[in-house]
């Protein structure tokens, strides 16, 4: 199988040059003694998440013809987004079937940026894909299973090591494991005495079994959408597990309760809005401290897409 390499994710960033916003790292005062903290907020991106790199760049580089005749995706919600918001950029059509659970919020917003919505049960949203590109000869721009959605989330590797090339761990969120690979695979080849820590929901922690078995652990859907993190309820594929077996030096599942509790925090702490998904590599910092390397640690936020009323209640002390 073949991986992404430092070369390709040095060319995605040339590609995205000017289309997605090059993030800061935010030092944090309130950071734990010997663990100094820098965030990367990425819900700072045009959609909302870094979803947008992948995205983007998976369209930019289809021959033209195939870009022509439009884009379809699966998502729940943030890679849908950047796939509409990239797709308009090309003036080009857009389809993104979307599991019938998702925040009303999340799909409002795809829908709001021109693309056709179809929601389906979760367990059905990459067959319905398949269906609609076959019957209208539109390109498939998958969230996570594809090389060049992983080489676009690997921007954020890079980034992160131009603006802290002393960092000593890096966290970042794993869903379907698209970001993780990227950002895994820049970090280990310019810096590979960093340590990369994929994070993910305790209730269903495929990446963690998988990782270990060295083979896919799948869990049932009703396991998976049981967290409140929306944005990580998919399990790894063949390609994405091969990424993290090469680069990542371990996963920390991370609780319901210490998921809200990191969205509160960012809030209150760092003035960041933060969906679950985004706040679990923070909820890993918080709580899993005794399971982390320590030193000056980089949490990836992943994206900030929530309803206004749910963030209500997170926030409250």
């Amino acid at each position: 199988m073949k991986l992404v390499t430092i070369d390709d994710i040095r060319a995605a960033a040339e590609v995205l040059t000017g289309v997605v916003v090059r993030t800061p790292l935010l030092p944090q005062p309130w950071s734990q003694p010997g663990r100094q903290l820098w965030l990367k907020p990425e819900n700072l991106q045009p959609v909302g998440a870094f979803k947008l790199r992948g995205a983007y760049h998976a369209i930019a580089v289809l021959p033209d013809e195939a870009r022509k005749a439009g884009v379809v995706t699966h998502s729940s919600g943030n890679h849908g987004r950047a796939v509409a918001y990239a797709a308009a950029l090309f003036g080009v059509p857009s389809v993104v079937v979307i599991p019938d659970v998702a925040p009303p919020i999340k799909i409002e917003a795809v829908r709001e940026l021109g693309a056709e919505v179809v929601l389906v049960p979760g367990s059905e949203r990459a067959d319905a894909t398949e269906r609609i590109a076959a019957e209208r000869g539109m390109a498939v721009i998958p969230p996570f299973d594809h090389r060049d959605v992983i080489a676009g989330q690997g921007t954020v590797g890079l980034e992160i090591l131009a603006d802290a090339a002393d960092a000593d761990v890096v966290l970042v969120q794993v869903g379907g494991g698209g970001l993780a690979s990227g950002v895994s695979t820049a970090i280990k080849a310019l810096s590979p005495q960093t340590a990369v820590y994929g994070v993910e929901p305790a209730v269903a922690p495929d990446a963690r079994d998988s990782l270990a078995a060295g083979r896919l652990v799948p869990y049932p859907d009703e396991q998976r959408y049981a967290t409140i993190a929306d944005g990580m309820r998919t399990g790894l594929s063949e390609l994405t597990l091969a990424h993290l077996t090469a680069h990542l030096d371990g996963i920390v599942t991370v609780a319901e309760d210490e998921i809200r509790d990191a969205v509160g925090v960012l809030a209150r702490q760092a003035n960041l809005v933060a969906e679950p998904s985004g706040a679990t590599t923070l909820a890993a910092y918080l709580h899993h401290a005794d399971e982390l390397p320590s030193g000056r640690t980089v949490a990836v936020v992943s994206g900030g897409n929530l309803d206004p009323a749910q963030l209500a209640t997170l926030v409250a002390p």
